[in-house]
């Protein structure tokens, strides 16, 4: 068994189809058809279910792909670990993101950075759920999520960064009720742009609205920030955003205002990363710089 055909087989599933993963691989479809059939020889079992027209694995090849995932993540670990331990200036890392947290990385990647100046980072944003899986796959190495919906028994690590604080904000083009504090039942007065259902942010502002009895008037639901923010700006509408989710102020529409909803429902907000028994000096490095994060000012109004 070599560690080309366990790379095939995960760049495989990627894919999930075989020109394309030989493309990704470098190498011929009949090479990477070759090397696999070769991997489902030497282990005695089928993979590949080729007899239908939509791929997929066997429920063998599924727990292949498992361990050919740790496999190939604890060779680069390894591979890491002897560069880190000559030249600490480099490495990589992969981290993952809700959208609301997004703008608490370049803080992060700035702390990062003052140590291990040449890191090379990937960074993905995704819903918890997502990010959670990926962890779990060892897609990516560290999550920023949130914790309430970390598994307390499950596999992973986690360390709380900072309680989200959920805020009514709107450029001085909409009048917002109250001067520091709003009810939802105001906020639901308003023409508003959200993040989608699908969201976790979302989920905790719907339970607000819920609670307080009232429905939303929401005109636009988006998957990006950007999108929201551009609305805000322009003046066209108001939203619910977490303080680390907050645009930068100024702007033809004027400066934004803020109210903070009351009553406030808090939702941790924190690192996450999957429990191993041995890691590389890079990722014990970076998880105590991620940890010792101070975010007090950037997320209080």
């Amino acid at each position: 068994m070599f560690l080309r055909q366990l790379t095939y087989l995960i760049a495989l599933d990627r894919f999930r189809h075989f020109s394309r993963a030989a493309e990704y691989c470098g190498v011929s479809q009949p090479a990477l058809s070759a090397a696999i059939r070769q991997l489902e020889h030497e282990l005695g079992v089928t993979i590949v279910m080729r007899n239908r027209r939509v791929f997929g694995l066997t429920a063998e090849g599924e727990r292949v792909l498992e361990w050919a995932r740790q496999s190939v993540t604890a060779l680069d670990n390894l591979r890491q670990e002897a560069r880190f331990a000559q030249d600490v200036a480099g490495g990589s890392l992969s981290i993952s993101v809700v959208q609301p947290a997004i703008q608490i990385i370049p803080l992060l990647m700035e702390n990062l950075r003052a140590v291990v100046p040449a890191l090379q980072l990937s960074l993905t944003v995704g819903p918890n759920t997502q990010i959670l899986r990926d962890l779990a796959e060892q897609r990516t190495q560290i999550g920023l999520a949130y914790l309430d919906q970390v598994p307390p028994d499950g596999p992973f690590e986690t360390h709380c960064l900072y309680a989200e604080q959920l805020v009514l904000i709107a450029s001085s083009r909409i009048r917002l009720p109250g001067r520091r504090r709003c009810s939802w039942q105001d906020a639901a007065l308003l023409p508003l742009c959200l993040l989608e259902p699908g969201t976790r942010s979302r989920q905790i502002i719907d339970a607000g609205f819920h609670t307080a009895g009232c429905e939303p008037t929401v005109l636009l639901e988006a998957n990006a920030l950007e999108l929201l923010h551009a609305e805000l700006l322009a003046g066209r509408m108001a939203s619910i955003l977490p303080v680390a989710a907050i645009p930068a102020q100024g702007d033809i529409a004027g400066p934004l205002q803020t109210r903070r909803l009351e009553p406030c429902p808090m939702s941790k907000v924190g690192l996450v990363r999957l429990r191993q028994p041995a890691r590389t000096a890079l990722m014990n490095r970076s998880w105590d710089i991620a940890c010792g994060l101070v975010l007090d000012d950037a997320l209080s109004l």
